[in-house]
């Protein structure tokens, strides 16, 4: 866990009880305020205004790939990774008290919790209902209770609405898991091991993709994610995210970077970072 900085505020999107906040606790600890806000965009305004220390962005879903809009952020704003937290998502089917098992019929939640879960839903016979938002679900059921309804959310939303959990881990896939960016103003202090995060456009011609990374390859720099993304307002031309093992002042990674950047069109460095224990490519 990381260290709590006194009076920090990190944003994140979503209401009190969203799986980011969650992911704020677990990394921070309680005593760090989490600041909710309405979308990703005002994450970063919110670090920019000083109304917040830092941000949880999620980047990463183990099912359903990358979060683009949050890398396309990062590009846009001149704010680093200060750190990475891999937090597992164990759906809760919430309801309000009064309300059995036996009871529920239909089920209220982000469609994309609602795709997590679906065969449990169709098992059950549960009909999904879609809402903006899991926290929300929770939130305006808890508020307004409606016969025969359930929410799938946190834990920690039923814990904040007072609704009780009929039954946890209702998700399909028991591996599911986001990844989340903590990030900042400023550099993150060096702890090892240590993840290294980059984005880097490649110059047209035959093999230039390869001899980027042979740039990584020749000096045994381990890299743990690498994937392309269409440039916006750019067609077909495209963005590289990667990731590799160690701090970019490292010997071998330093040596590798300076060859990048002339392989490379361009380089933009996201950080370097202690890496999450416990989840993919962990120390």
């Amino acid at each position: 866990m990381e260290a709590p900085l006194v009076e920090s505020v990190i944003a994140f999107q979503g209401e009190h009880g969203a799986y980011s906040e969650e992911a704020i606790r677990c990394h921070f600890g309680p005593e760090v305020s989490a600041l909710p806000c309405e979308s990703f965009t005002a994450i970063f305004e919110a670090i920019k205004r000083g109304e917040a220390s830092g941000g949880m962005l999620p980047v990463e879903n183990s099912l359903a790939g990358t979060v683009a809009q949050a890398y396309e952020l990062l590009m846009e704003h001149d704010f680093r990774v200060q750190g990475e937290h891999i937090l597992p998502v164990r759906h809760c089917l919430l309801a309000p008290s009064g309300t059995a098992l036996d009871d529920v019929r239909q089920v209220r939640s982000h469609p994309q919790a609602l795709a997590q879960c679906a065969g449990t839903l169709r098992r059950r016979g549960w009909e999904p209902v879609a809402w903006y938002d899991t926290a929300g679900a929770a939130r305006e059921l808890a508020a307004d209770p409606a016969p025969h309804t359930a929410a799938i959310a946190s834990a920690l939303a039923g814990e904040l609405y007072g609704l009780n959990a009929l039954e946890r881990s209702v998700e399909d896939d028991p591996s599911n898991s986001t990844r989340f960016f903590v990030i900042g103003p400023t550099d993150a202090p060096r702890r090892d091991p240590s993840k290294t995060s980059l984005v880097f456009a490649v110059r047209h011609g035959p093999g230039a993709l390869v001899h980027c990374l042979d740039a990584f390859a020749r000096r045994g720099v381990n890299l743990t994610k690498i994937e392309s993304r269409p440039m916006r307002g750019r067609p077909w031309q495209y963005w590289f995210y990667l990731d590799f093992e160690g701090h970019w002042q490292d010997p071998a990674a330093e040596a590798a970077l300076v060859e990048l950047l002339r392989q490379a069109s361009l380089v933009k460095m996201l950080g370097s970072y202690p890496a999450a224990t416990g989840g993919p490519n962990s120390a």
